[in-house]
């Protein structure tokens, strides 16, 4: 496996942007709903087939497990509920443009929880970053604002936690070195969930003619799964700080693989310049 953070961080980014691609074909299909019911459930599925390839028990921890099995309340399963709640009442653009303010909460929770104090450069680089993603997730198709104020929390609080898992599930990695028991407990625990609120919700299951959407998602769980994994594992080697605005860069790959599986994309002077602000900070984050 890659040992440099950097590069699992960017690999991360490279799946969470291909799994995002792949969503909306498989939204084709399926609701958003049932969408997640599909796809988190199929990444814990994946996960457990490899565990007696990938899971090595000798370091166990209970603190970690109980650190990791936390996480798994909130992600993804209290953000994919989040993220459709907001995409709902605000439409995806803006709802999307706030949620990549998840690199912010990362690094201010790392000083706190990790005493991992970022460089000025590093606070730059993560700066520009967020301004190029937030540029790339505005379109031309945002709605003019017709919700209250209130509606703000919600993706707000969506990237408030998938900031805050970061360093929690650092935390929990220095109890028991494991990314891939970290992923493991995580996704088993979100699966229960999302599938529990699906029943609760009365979310129907999909129908026969419908199967396309469900080979969708399920590729969709295989990468995200895989980007959650490589995102651990960056965590594991490297600070907040750097890996968090990384994997934070996931837009440029979505961007990049649209035309391929999407169709055409309009790139406009926002999207030129937004790729620009991204490229631009990964190079102040990554220069020594």
């Amino acid at each position: 496996m890659l040992q440099d953070p950097w590069l699992l961080a960017l690999a991360a980014a490279f799946c969470f942007g291909a799994a995002l691609v792949l969503t909306q074909r498989g939204l084709a299909y399926l609701t958003p709903a049932q969408g997640a019911a599909v796809s988190v459930p199929c990444s814990a599925l994946l996960l457990w087939l490899v565990v007696p390839f990938r899971l090595d028990l000798g370091g166990v921890d209970a603190r970690g497990f109980a650190v990791f099995a936390a996480v798994g309340l909130l992600f993804p399963a209290a953000v994919t509920l989040l993220t459709f709640d907001a995409n709902r009442r605000m439409g995806p653009h803006v709802a999307g443009a706030l949620g990549n303010l998840a690199p912010l909460f990362a690094v201010a929770a790392a000083a706190v929880m990790l005493g991992e104090a970022p460089q000025p450069r590093q606070l730059l680089g993560l700066g520009v970053i967020v301004a190029g993603v937030v540029l790339l997730s505005l379109g031309r198709g945002a709605r003019s604002r017709a919700w209250p104020l209130w509606v703000l929390a919600l993706p707000l609080a969506a990237a408030a936690i998938r900031g805050l898992i970061q360093p929690g599930t650092k935390l929990g990695l220095g109890y028991w070195p494991s990314p891939f028991a970290a992923v493991l407990v995580g996704y088993t625990v979100s699966a229960a969930v999302i599938l529990g609120s699906a029943r609760l919700r009365g979310v129907p299951f999909p129908a026969p003619r419908n199967r396309p959407g469900l080979a969708w998602f399920a590729l969709v769980g295989l990468g995200n799964a895989s980007a959650v994994l490589l995102m651990y594992a960056a965590l594991a080697l490297g600070p907040v700080a750097l890996v968090s605005p990384l994997v934070a860069t996931y837009p440029l790959v979505t961007l990049a693989l649209s035309p391929l599986l999407l169709g055409r994309v309009e790139i406009g002077r926002r999207i030129v310049i937004g790729v620009a602000a991204t490229v631009g900070g990964v190079i102040l984050l990554l220069a020594r």
